[in-house]
């Protein structure tokens, strides 16, 4: 028995339907990285100077530690998207979000790239800048042990892996660490350890509503800008030292460390409250025991910063004991004589 011409036609149709995919929903396919920083998008066609006007440069309140490098931060968020901030402490990034962050020791060294892709996931990249600073081009994915830099410390600097980006950003709630309510406030501390003068170009919250980046943050938010409550002004910035260079890992929201510590600010308006920070590290015995203290020792020993675990940790650069444990190779003299005179203003608790 013959076949419908028609039915003929169709089968043939459908048979190259299945052979040539078409009509299956196949995930957006994603681009390689490209090879050179100035075709990220991040300056204008032919520089690698001037920066796009679509790209926004921004600066956190509480900077991290990174060996006394000097840093430039830009945003860009594509045309027609926004960041939804209806979560004040977990904003939500598009699609197409790119951010890059400059470090220079005299010159400029790297610079690396965060981009949220089409299926929502992230990728990190690092590109390191020549000698006369012409041009930066991709690093491998396992970084760069060693890159000659004459103002760097010893002269050496290390480009970071894309697992050591992913095992400090992939810590916190969102893979975006100084872009979020509390580090764009304009309440903005000025006893931040290595405080950075806003710039007249940074956006913060009130720019980024404007431009129409930001939607949803909660009105009271922009009357009350948020920041962090604290009993003086030495524990506020204290405080933001640990949530911007610590808060990342030692938090409640994401692949947080096996301990019970929570150094991440939570964005409120207003205020935001501090006492389960302060509960979670004031007088909390250290899980860890660090070397010349005795193993009872607590994280912050109240008027004793000699006897504080987060303070010993701090100021040394063994790789066992560090904290932070990347990123860093020198003591920050700065951010720990900062928590060592927030520690010895601790009132102590005499025994009853």
């Amino acid at each position: 028995m013959e076949s419908h011409p028609l039915i003929a036609a169709l089968s043939l149709f459908a048979v190259a339907v299945l052979a040539t995919g078409a009509g299956s929903q196949e995930a957006p396919s994603i681009p390689p990285l490209p090879h050179r920083l100035a075709d990220t998008g991040l300056y204008v066609a032919g520089s690698t100077k001037e920066v796009r006007a679509d790209v926004l440069p921004y600066t956190p309140q509480y900077a991290l530690w990174s060996d006394g490098a000097t840093k430039r931060r830009w945003l860009h968020v594509p045309a027609g998207a926004a960041i939804d901030a209806t979560q004040p402490n977990a904003w939500e990034f598009p699609p197409g979000t790119k951010l890059w962050k400059e470090f220079s020791h005299g010159r400029p060294i790297e610079t690396r790239l965060i981009e949220r892709l089409p299926d929502g996931s992230w990728r990190f990249a690092a590109y390191v800048w020549n000698e006369d600073g012409t041009e930066a081009t991709l690093a491998p994915p396992a970084g760069i042990a060693v890159v000659a830099a004459r103002g760097a410390p010893n002269g050496r600097y290390r480009i970071p892996s894309e697992a050591d980006c992913r095992a400090c950003h992939e810590g916190a709630a969102v893979p975006v660490l100084g872009v979020g309510a509390l580090q764009l406030s304009p309440d903005r501390d000025p006893n931040a350890a290595h405080f950075e003068r806003r710039k007249a170009n940074d956006a913060g919250l009130r720019e980024l509503v404007a431009r129409g980046w930001l939607r949803n943050l909660p009105d009271a938010m922009l009357r009350n800008p948020p920041r962090i409550a604290a009993s003086s002004p030495l524990e506020r910035a204290a405080l933001g030292y640990l949530h911007a260079n610590c808060g990342h890992c030692h938090n409640d929201a994401g692949a947080q460390p096996p301990v019970d510590l929570q150094l991440a600010q939570q964005a409120l308006p207003g205020a935001s409250r501090s006492d389960r920070v302060l509960a979670s590290v004031v007088g909390a015995p250290s899980r860890y025991r660090a070397r010349g203290l005795p193993a009872a020792a607590p994280l912050v020993d109240p008027g004793r910063p000699a006897s504080s675990v987060l303070a010993a940790r701090m100021r040394t650069r063994d790789p066992h004991v560090q904290m932070p444990p990347l990123g860093t190779e020198l003591i920050d003299a700065e951010g720990l004589a900062l928590i060592e005179r927030w520690i010895a203003h601790q009132p102590r608790k005499e025994p009853q």
